[in-house]
């Protein structure tokens, strides 16, 4: 995945719309609204810059989804939909606990 899919990835999982990340990165929304659109170009490194920091994670996880350096609130180093995984995991009751266990072991043997 690429800057376009982490990011729509990052707004989805913070529940952070367009509108709300050009004001808190100064990056105006019609340029995000490009970043994000079918045919995109990358942002230049200080839009990069700009938006990284209004999402509190790294430049290189918006571009190459790794590397995620934890934040000050403690998030755990993972992409956004693996985020979103855990927090789903993390309310949940034993046996569904259970249950999405097998699932996965039968998803990695079936792999």
């Amino acid at each position: 995945m690429g800057f376009k899919e982490n990011l729509k990835d990052e707004l989805r999982y913070q529940g952070v719309l367009v509108k709300e990340l050009a004001a808190k990165s100064g990056v105006p929304k019609g340029t995000i609204d490009h970043y994000l659109a079918e045919k995109s170009a990358s942002p230049i490194a200080e839009n990069a810059v700009k938006i990284a920091r209004a999402l509190n994670v790294t430049v290189e996880y918006l571009v190459t989804g790794k590397d995620f350096v934890p934040s000050k609130s403690g998030r755990p180093p993972y992409s956004a939909q693996i985020r979103a995984l855990a927090e789903k995991l993390s309310c949940m009751n034993q046996k569904q606990l259970k249950l999405s266990s097998v699932l996965i072991s039968v998803i990695e043997t079936e792999g």
